[in-house]
């Protein structure tokens, strides 16, 4: 019993560096992978286009003109070309359009009148036949 109770902190431990290890890989990974071209998202979350890959640096463009420079540890994904252009130009991807234009079809506009808080509101809707107004 002692025994079991002495060495499940140390899996613990060795499963927390064995996990920690596989992200930086991955981290590692898609950093060796950039290209100019690509979309990107960074840690603080600014979308930007890659113009240029150096040692220790990205050059980003954040807008058409500006480039700026990042750490490549400052870069969180790259993304799909498909997701970038839907991120950046406001273009839903396939499956949100088919999905909004279904939710369209079903909303039916309604035809009642909004209701008011105002003594006036309340007293034409009386007048109008709708609920007696409480004063």
């Amino acid at each position: 019993m002692n025994l079991i109770i002495l060495l499940l902190p140390i899996i613990a431990i060795v499963l927390m560096f064995r996990s920690q290890k596989k992200r930086q890989q991955q981290m590692q990974k898609m950093q060796t992978a950039l290209e100019p071209g690509a979309g990107v998202r960074t840690i603080g979350g600014l979308y930007a286009q890659v113009k240029a890959v150096n040692d220790e640096t990205v050059e980003l463009e954040i807008a058409p003109g500006v480039v700026t420079h990042f750490t490549k540890s400052a870069i969180a994904a790259v993304l799909d070309p498909a997701e970038y252009d839907a991120i950046i130009n406001g273009r839903p991807a396939d499956d949100e359009l088919s999905e909004a234009s279904d939710e369209d079809a079903a909303i039916e506009p309604a035809d009642e009148q909004p209701l008011s808080l105002s003594k006036d509101g309340a007293e034409k809707a009386e007048a109008e036949g709708g609920a007696p107004a409480s004063k």
